[in-house]
């Protein structure tokens, strides 16, 4: 099974240099590595000097790079999402499905859910043949409620499947009474239901997502000695604790020194520090990456007992 390592923190903090400095630093150690972009920005393939897409590209021996297209994730989950609907009310005209999901397209979650398929794709079909993979996560906001999105559906689908067995145990009752009913044409128990099966799958999805998060992987959240990213990344602690998301580090790019490890106040006080160091200036190539100080990181994520394979 995979290691993974999610970089998280403030933009400008180094998250995606880090990322990059991580996955070609495994590599040259002899590791098989798959380094993923979710940043709709995507510089990491800027940075290892390749052009990136949505299929793993060939970096430098034992290191593969890709670029997640979010929008095209969107288009697939909108598509799956439309032919099950049309299925699903296939009895009905009065539904105009098409015109639904031009709205959804554009709804609150839409993009996250996105995000959660593309990273489900990964874990499944991908990761099993490298030996780490390593995320370099978009900004904040996005990354935090992708993040809690496995948990807090996952409370939704548990409802949904407790109301689907309810509406089948009403048919049972019907069916018993009426063996002519309309009820009793359709089905009547949980294991031949679809909708039953479809949230089933639901649910097996978003543990394996939240398993990921809060147990197969290293969160490391990125900070520089200033004010700003300290905060931001204090808010993502707090954030994470509340969805049983633990950080596994602090890594602070330090420079000549600066950001005395004092200046982290709770609750990141109390997390491993790593301080990887400073790039006096743009990364040239992949050597330059390796002048970054992650050796401490690397000995963290490969301690991880839940990552051994």
């Amino acid at each position: 099974m995979a290691r993974n390592a999610f970089f998280l923190g403030k933009g400008g903090t180094g998250k995606t240099t880090l990322s990059a400095a991580l996955a070609v630093s495994l590599a040259r150690a002899g590791r098989r590595v798959l380094a993923v972009s979710l940043d709709p920005a995507h510089n990491l393939g800027d940075l290892l000097g390749v052009l990136l897409g949505e299929v793993p590209v060939r970096v430098e021996e034992r290191l593969e790079a890709l670029e997640v297209d979010l929008g095209a994730w969107v288009e697939r989950h909108l598509a799956a999402s439309r032919e099950e609907l049309k299925a699903t009310y296939a009895y009905t005209s009065a539904l105009n499905v098409d015109s639904l999901f031009d709205l959804l397209r554009l709804s609150p979650g839409t993009e996250e859910h996105a995000v959660l398929l593309a990273i489900d794709h990964v874990d499944r079909v991908l990761a099993p043949s490298y030996d780490v993979v390593v995320w370099d996560t978009p900004p904040t906001g996005l990354t935090l409620r992708f993040l809690a999105m496995p948990s807090v559906s996952a409370r939704w689908v548990a409802e949904l499947r407790g109301l689907r067995e309810r509406i089948l145990g009403r048919r049972q009752a019907i069916a018993r009474v009426n063996t002519e009913s309309a009820a009793a044409a359709g089905a009547v128990t949980p294991a031949d239901d679809p909708v039953h099966a479809r949230l089933g799958a639901m649910r097996e999805r978003l543990g394996r997502l939240q398993d990921l998060f809060a147990r197969r992987s290293l969160l490391a959240v990125v900070v520089n000695p200033d004010l700003l990213s300290v905060a931001e990344a204090s808010r993502i602690s707090e954030a994470l604790a509340r969805l049983d998301i633990p950080l596994s580090a602090v890594c602070l790019n330090s420079r000549d020194g600066a950001g005395s490890p004092t200046s982290l106040a709770p609750p990141l006080a109390h997390l491993p520090r790593v301080e990887t160091g400073y790039l006096a200036g743009p990364s040239r190539s992949r050597a330059d990456l390796l002048l970054l100080d992650l050796a401490p990181l690397a000995a963290r994520l490969f301690a991880r007992p839940e990552a051994a394979p």
